[in-house]
């Protein structure tokens, strides 16, 4: 094993020690991302200065920009023999996700000279390529790591052939797999054996990231070391261990433990050791697992799982940005969460390299600077920016993302918790996440605070009036409470005596869509009114619902409802089958809406209130003269001392009223809709991104790499050119 190294820098010159060269080199970012890399090249993977080539030139043009940052043979003797290189090193100090075309130079490089492997690295992540002779440039396989410094032929071709990166089915089955031996061995209905696939699940990211460095042989995580120890279940002592880490988050109760066999244990383990999860990729990851939360369980909670298409489709559609705090009240495995997560994220990263590139750009303007100087000034500014997204580092972008703005509750246990894990299995903001009626405010979840609502509500359960608000719905502890109180205001307190103030009464007690305490109410209506209410003023809300509510005659109390709060933006209906995968068949669409400001607000309600006063005028005097005529009717009855007579005037004239009172309304809205008008988008999509059964099919919801033929333009494309000039639009549809 060649000796470690460091990096010696000398702060004085701002300089830093090239190990491979022997100078002393300028310090810019770039070059310390590049030393730093061999640290991880000599120290952690084996190999020798003496296999190493910094800086060569490949293509034999001598030019500085054409030259591979690092050049690393078989063995040393290779490289006195100036034999075919092994792997080819290509670093960037940029901090977005890495995609193959962006890093196409160090395919190049490897192809010209022959290696079989290429690396590429940056500030953020690194990634791993074997190229394939056999197939064209731009060709690339991603793969899970690159071999060790002593690596035997027979290591290289394990590597090849196991430590391979996922495929999302091929995770997916693999989880199936794992989740069939549970159930045929410990005889487990299918909830309870997912409950012990997540337990181990996250252990071995728990081990992945803290008991293991990155890339080390060593994994304890393996079937071999559990046999070591000396233990009644030695995957249980990992899953303690594991509990304990994340105790704040109360992802498992107290007491919970592995309940499985060791043996079962074991051949779990043994089918998911020769995977390394925290160099899979996020994305990779999460829709394997919730291919397989659909496949699990369809049917039984299917209906928490939202298709990964329509996911995509509906947060580009409302369009996070940094600082939007934004929730899911009924965020089922976190899917819509997880993607504003990631989404925020990519734009943050872009946007600090930006800064920095565009400060980079105008300090090598600057000739008044020598070499030394401008590369000062680039490391202060790449340390400041970086120090700007650093996650662990309390108050930075990232860390205000991960923690402060993203949030989600689930009444069901099982969900809020993989939901959690999930989210962690992608890079975190599971902070926000909790077990608890969606209904109900929670900590950092209650009316008036979010910027973005993201929702699929439980379609075709009631709230009863038996739903009441218990005391376990309004304690919270007194050390959170006063971090509530401390970071939410009066916000927080008036939200919390709301809910105080019902106790023991019914949860719909707290809405004004249902029509009385003592009636049932559809879950899905009820959530209409929760999304409207968590919303800021100005607030846009993204939500799935069944397309009854649309176009139902006895629900236009709930859709007066929505539009006298909020501007409807969109309706995109949905094919029938687009659930079916997930065992609904109901057929949806979605409704994403804008709450008004309050000046909107007052504008609606004064331009609302002027219409219905027009209309009252306008039959004012047919009303008194009906009444008039009715209740002299009624009068010359009760004279007549005729009881029957009496009792038919007086409905006709309830009823008369009734009718006019309901036509009134009805003419009132429709000269309000004629003096409060606005544009509507509606879209009818015929496919949708995912099959009957699940599979992969055309997408014509947004722009990727599966649109139908006739698809000029997909709905998102059309959505961002009608906000752009909406008079240009009439109807818009799927074919069109």
């Amino acid at each position: 094993m060649p000796l470690e190294i460091s990096i010696k820098r000398d702060e004085a010159k701002g300089k830093v020690w090239s190990h491979v060269r022997s100078k002393w080199l300028v310090e810019t970012p770039e070059e310390s991302v590049r030393q730093e890399y061999l640290l991880v090249l000599v120290n952690e993977y084996g190999f020798a200065l003496e296999q190493i080539a910094e800086e060569m030139d490949l293509t034999g043009r001598g030019s500085a920009a054409a030259r591979a940052d690092f050049v690393i043979w078989r063995t040393a003797q290779d490289k006195a023999d100036d034999n075919a290189p092994f792997i080819i090193v290509e670093c960037k100090s940029d901090n977005v996700t890495i995609k193959p075309q962006d890093y196409s130079q160090g395919e190049h490089y490897a192809r010209i000279c022959g290696a079989p492997f290429f690396v590429t690295h940056n500030s953020r992540e690194t990634k791993y390529w074997r190229v394939k002779k056999d197939k064209v440039p731009g060709y690339t396989e991603e793969i899970e790591n690159i071999p060790h410094g002593d690596a035997s032929d027979k290591d290289i071709e394990e590597l090849l052939s196991k430590l391979r990166v996922f495929k999302e089915k091929e995770f997916a089955d693999l989880l199936h797999k794992c989740h069939n031996i549970i159930r045929n061995r410990e005889k487990k209905d299918p909830a309870a054996a997912f409950d012990e696939i997540a337990k181990v699940l996250f252990i071995k990211v728990y081990v992945e990231r803290s008991l293991l460095t990155r890339r080390n042989k060593t994994n304890l995580f393996t079937v071999d070391v559990l046999k070591n120890q000396i233990a009644e279940n030695p995957l249980d002592n990992l899953f303690q261990e594991t509990k304990r880490a994340y105790s704040t988050d109360k992802i498992f109760e107290q007491d919970e433990r592995i309940n499985l066999k060791p043996a079962t244990g074991e051949a779990i383990v043994k089918e998911l050791e020769k995977y390394n999860l925290s160099d899979t990729s996020e994305d990779v990851k999460g829709v394997a697992f919730e291919r397989f939360l659909g496949r699990t369980f369809r049917g039984e909670i299917g209906q928490f799982f939202t298709p990964r298409t329509i996911v995509e489709f509906m947060v580009h559609m409302v369009d996070p940005q940094e600082d939007d705090i934004v929730c899911d009240p009924a965020s089922g495995s976190g899917g819509f969460l997880i993607r504003v997560f990631e989404i925020v994220r990519e734009k943050i990263l872009a946007d600090a390299d930006r800064e920095y590139n565009v400060f980079k750009a105008h300090v090598e303007k600057d000739n008044s600077l020598s070499v030394e100087q401008r590369a000062r000034k680039l490391q202060d500014k790449f340390t400041e920016v970086q120090a700007l997204i650093d996650q662990k580092s309390e108050g930075s972008r990232l860390w205000k993302l991960s923690n402060r703005c993203i949030y989600g509750t689930d009444a069901n246990d099982r969900m809020a918790r993989t939901s959690k894990m999930n989210m962690i299995m992608h890079g975190d903001g599971h902070g926000g996440v909790h077990h608890h009626d969606g209904f109900l405010n929670v900590n950092g979840i209650f009316e008036g605070r979010f910027d973005i609502v993201l929702t699929n509500p439980p379609f075709g359960a009631n709230v009863e009036p038996t739903d009441k608000v218990l005391p376990a719905d309004v304690f919270v502890m007194p050390s959170a409470d006063e971090r509530y109180m401390s970071e939410y205001g009066d916000l927080y307190v008036k939200a919390q005596n709301r809910v105080k103030a019902a106790l023991n009464k019914p949860i719909a007690s707290l809405f004004d869509l249902p029509k009385s305490d003592k009636a049932k109410i559809k879950t899905e209506l009820l959530f209409i009114e929760r999304c409207l209410d968590l919303l800021k003023p100005g607030g846009r809300l993204g939500i799935v619902l069944p397309e009854g509510i649309f176009n139902n005659p006895s629900l236009a109390y709930v859709r007066e409802f929505t539009e006298d709060r909020a501007f409807l933006r969109a309706v995109v209906s949905l094919p029938q089958e687009t659930f079916v995968s997930s065992g609904a068949s109901v057929k949806c669409s979605l409704l994403f809406l804008q709450k008004f400001t309050e000046e909107e607000q007052q504008k609606f309600d004064e331009t609302y209130a002027a219409a219905k006063a027009e209309i009252e005028v306008r039959y004012a005097d047919e009303i008194k003269v009906e009444r008039v005529r009715l209740e002299s009717k009624i009068n010359a009855a009760m004279q007549a001392k005729d009881a029957e007579l009496r009792k038919a005037l007086q409905k006709e004239l309830k009823d008369y009223l009734k009718a006019m009172e309901s036509h009134q309304l009805s003419e009132s809205r429709q000269l309000f809709k004629e003096r409060f008008d606005y544009p509507i988008f509606m879209y009818e999509a015929e496919k949708v991104g995912i099959s009957a059964t699940g599979e992969e099919d055309q997408n014509e919801l947004y722009p990727n790499s599966n649109t139908p033929a006739d698809c000029d333009r997909t709905c998102l494309e059309w959505y961002r050119e009608f906000l752009a000039d909406p008079s240009a639009f009439a109807v818009v549809g799927g074919s069109e």
